[in-house]
């Protein structure tokens, strides 16, 4: 399977998002993504972009995604978070998670980000096997946290 690895355009978002919706069902979340092809293209590619892309593309389409964004760690500085790296299920182990997940970790190590840090589901046991025999370490003392925008205007009293 011949297939090239790029940083993403504007006019990739419609791909982009479709690769999300795809992951979202995977996840059993498919009525969780609330991100606009608009938002994409806004918070993406505008004048002062909240994330990076790399695509997996063949001839006929864009076929996987890495998506992730930089961070500062108060312990090690620099680090860059891989919100998500996937490919789309028809083509599946043809080594372009592989090739995505290898660009991620070079662009981070050509700018000396201290880490790279990212969630894996549990249950997603082929994927942790496969970080793992990269030499990346799944934290499972730690607990994900997060607050939605309902739960902050509750906190907030507004």
């Amino acid at each position: 399977m011949c297939f090239t690895i790029r940083e993403a355009k504007i006019e990739d978002a419609p791909s982009i998002l479709n690769l999300i919706q795809e992951l979202a069902v995977f996840e059993n979340e498919a009525d969780a993504v609330e991100v606009t092809i608009s938002d994409l293209e806004k918070d993406g590619f505008g004048a002062n972009p909240l994330f990076k892309v790399f695509v997996a593309e063949t001839a006929e389409a864009i076929v996987g995604i890495a998506l992730f964004y930089h961070r500062y760690s108060t312990w090690k500085g620099p680090t860059i978070h891989l919100e998500d790296l996937l490919v789309t299920e028809q083509k599946r182990g043809q080594k372009i998670g592989s090739a995505l997940y290898k660009k991620v970790i070079e662009y981070g190590y050509n700018r000396g980000v201290k880490r790279i840090e990212w969630n894996v589901l549990d249950w997603n046991e082929p994927a942790v096997k496969f970080y793992e025999s990269t030499g990346a370490k799944v934290l499972r003392d730690w607990d994900s946290v997060q607050i939605d925008r309902a739960s902050m205007k509750k906190y907030l009293n507004v």
